[in-house]
């Protein structure tokens, strides 16, 4: 079977992953797929999104969420972190492992000089600090395997932006895994540009494949990627609204007391609020029936909230409070 191999070039990660959909759904062909995106925080497919993030820090920083094809946990997208992709035809699912596909990456590296090894899992590690985390999609009697390697990724913004307090979310979602992280680049024998370390990765993996050839996106290819991109893997009912149903609770100290907030999610939206404390039973309905029925996302709430504001203020309640303790 022939392997066609791309070194995509696009950084913009919704274009990437719906790529790796478009040719495991559309193609016969096994693929390899190198790739990066901008910064961003790609969640697992049967993950909850809001629960996997640290929602201040991403609208802070402007991190935009996607959500992939494959499950496992989320992780952390810059351009200083490598993306690999395998699509291959089996004739046995269950006869796939994750080993099948880590070897290649493995011993590309090691040719570079990098101790790596795998701890059996789905990840690849340097002196007990993960490197890359890697996560399958099984389609028919296709297999899509891919996985990250951070090289130079901003691993503050990482840790950052994946930072979450999981006390306020309940739910029978997929959760991550933290593990300690580390860069690949300090590891090197001499420095090297990502562009760099990328082709020359690129290099050694499409070698070592058998009957391997260069594949180039043609006008076809990338109006249906492009298509695919605009109408599921960038919209809110895909990267929020899939999430599984959730509750979610939290409290926070106005000047009057404590103040207790707890939602019921389902598809993405509020069909249960429950607001009680140091409230009035009348502001608590207002707040409850001008939430209800909305995405749990600020571009919903903010605006349901400050429409709310002379109430609020009467109440001695901060709006600002109010939303943040809503995330």
């Amino acid at each position: 079977m022939i392997t066609l191999c791309i070194h995509l070039r696009s950084t913009d990660p919704y274009f990437n992953l719906a790529a790796e959909e478009y040719f495991l759904k559309n193609f016969q062909e096994d693929f390899f797929m190198l790739w990066r995106s901008q910064p961003t925080v790609v969640v697992g497919k049967h993950q909850n999104a809001l629960s996997e993030i640290n929602h201040e820090f991403v609208r802070t920083h402007q991190i935009p969420v996607a959500r992939r094809l494959s499950g496992g946990g989320t992780v952390f997208h810059d351009l200083g972190n490598l993306n690999f992709t395998f699509i291959r035809n089996v004739e046995k699912i269950q006869e796939v492992n994750f080993k099948v596909f880590t070897f290649p990456i493995m011993e590309a590296l090691k040719t570079m000089g990098i101790d790596v090894y795998t701890t059996g899992r789905n990840d690849l590690q340097i002196e007990g600090k993960k490197i890359s985390g890697n996560a399958e999609h099984v389609h028919r009697n296709r297999v899509l395997h891919h996985g990250t390697l951070l090289y130079n990724s901003q691993l503050d913004a990482l840790k950052g932006a994946l930072k979450v307090d999981l006390s306020r979310f309940e739910d029978k979602a997929v959760q991550s895994n933290r593990s300690e992280v580390t860069n690949i680049a300090p590891y090197l024998p001499s420095p090297m540009r990502v562009e760099d370390f990328g082709n020359l990765l690129y290099t050694e993996i499409t070698q070592r494949l058998d009957n391997s050839k260069a594949y180039m996106l043609n006008e076809n290819d990338l109006a249906a990627i492009q298509k695919l991109r605009d109408e599921k893997y960038n919209t809110w009912e895909w990267i929020f609204g899939y999430s599984p149903r959730y509750s979610f609770k939290n409290q926070f100290l106005s000047p009057k007391g404590e103040i207790a907030i707890s939602f019921h999610v389902e598809k993405g939206l509020l069909y249960e609020v429950s607001v009680s404390g140091a409230i009035s039973a009348e502001l608590s309905h207002q707040i409850s029936k001008t939430l209800l029925g909305r995405m749990h996302d600020l571009s919903a709430v903010n605006p349901s909230i400050y429409a709310l504001e002379d109430l609020l203020r009467a109440e001695l309640i901060n709006s600002e409070d109010l939303i943040r303790a809503m995330f």
